[in-house]
């Protein structure tokens, strides 16, 4: 594991970010923009704070961990801008700000007087990213939703599992909410180049199922092409085989695939069966109409030997195999300690804990954690203060009326 650097700036200095969402997809845009340099200034409500503080493993703290790590680098603050008076004062970090964050449902923010139009009368330059469950138009778009919705909407669910079982979930519950947040921080970076070019603020419209749905390859082209409607596979594909996951002789479970014909060329001197010699297999078209009896042949030459036999002989023969690793198998691999993918920071609140370390590898401009997530208000003071020039008479004042 490594060890967090101490702050430094980044890239997106001087970028500074409103996230007023809650949970962990709009949310997450910010926390990748937050880890190269931006300032991340996190509205909650006083008392209650982000549902994301109560979701998850608790911490004995009083925190979960799902706050600790993705509420990395940003300064929380309190603000009940559903009050006029609260509203006025978010006017006034936007007129300060770059971007403004938020995932309420559609009309929300309408009816609390911060439409786009509003905040961008007061800042024109001002990026405001809306990300909700379907959208900001739309004849579902008042519909709630959460990353489970997003994926049973998007296509995905339907085409997870076993062909004669239930659907189920696709990896991570939260996957949408992750993809999501990729996708909006790369909206956003797209909207600050506009912005720092022609001066023009703009709104970016992200809907939590189009991640999801963006990632299904060739399901829409195939469909409109010749009607093709993908269904349940397990751990196979339709359009490669072998591809799937494969049990060893002493109960380890391997992924193999073959996603090429010379892979597969390899593949099959490697196993040496007759039947994966004959020319007719050279060819994915012709592997796939005999996909159970090329299955079969790697389903058998795997469980004849143990885990480290197979990864050693795909190895020397340049076939693509891994190990199913649980996240214990994580910590002890040689590859993710090489890399530095395991973060180990001493937090002030929760004292040691070991986080995913932010990326991508950049050779100039690294993305870092100054700090993980901070308690509720932990910032009320220097934002108010330094930002807005607020003093100590008016905050005691705004949190006697649980504006802040």
């Amino acid at each position: 594991m490594s060890t967090a650097s101490p702050a430094h700036k980044g890239p997106l200095s001087g970028v500074r970010v409103l996230d007023a969402a809650t949970f962990l997809a709009a949310p997450f845009a910010a926390t990748l923009m937050g880890e190269f340099g931006a300032e991340i200034i996190k509205l909650e409500q006083p008392n209650v704070g982000d549902p994301l503080r109560r979701f998850g493993t608790m911490t004995d703290a009083g925190h979960t961990l799902n706050w600790t790590s993705e509420s990395r680098n940003k300064k929380p603050i309190t603000l009940d801008f559903r009050q006029s008076e609260g509203a006025e004062i978010l006017k006034s970090l936007v007129a300060v700000s770059d971007v403004l964050i938020e995932n309420f449902r559609p009309g929300t923010f309408e009816k609390w007087g911060l439409s786009y139009d509003v905040l961008k009368a007061i800042n024109p330059k001002l990026v405001m990213l809306r990300l909700s469950a379907f959208g900001q138009t739309g004849p579902n778009s008042s519909l709630p939703g959460f990353a489970r919705i997003a994926h049973a909407f998007s296509g995905l669910s339907l085409v997870c599992g076993e062909p004669d079982r239930p659907p189920v979930t696709p990896g991570a519950s939260t996957l949408a909410d992750y993809a999501s947040g990729v996708w909006a921080a790369f909206a956003v970076m797209v909207a600050l180049r506009e912005a720092g070019s022609s001066g023009r603020g703009q709104m970016i419209d992200l809907a939590l199922y189009q991640a999801p749905f963006r990632y299904m390859d060739e399901m829409v082209p195939a469909f409109a092409h010749n009607g093709t409607v993908r269904v349940r596979m397990g751990a196979e594909t339709h359009n490669l085989v072998p591809h799937g996951h494969f049990q060893t002789k002493d109960d380890r479970w391997l992924a193999i695939t073959c996603s090429s014909d010379k892979m597969f060329e390899r593949l099959a001197a490697m196993i040496g069966d007759p039947k994966l010699l004959d020319p007719f297999y050279l060819t994915i078209a012709n592997r796939l109409k005999k996909r159970d009896i090329v299955t079969a042949v790697v389903v058998n030459w795997v469980a004849s030997l143990e885990a480290s036999e197979v990864r050693a002989i795909c190895d020397t023969h340049e076939v693509p195999c891994s190990p199913l690793l649980s996240v214990a198998d994580i910590f002890d691999d040689p590859h993710y300690q090489a890399r530095g993918d395991l973060l180990s920071m001493q937090d002030d609140i929760n004292g040691a804990v070991v986080v995913p370390a932010p990326f991508p590898r950049m050779s100039e401009t690294p993305p870092h954690i100054d700090h993980l997530g901070l308690p509720l208000g932990a910032c009320n003071d220097e934002i108010y203060g330094r930002l807005l020039g607020l003093d100590a008479d008016r905050l005691a004042a705004l949190k006697s009326k649980n504006i802040i």
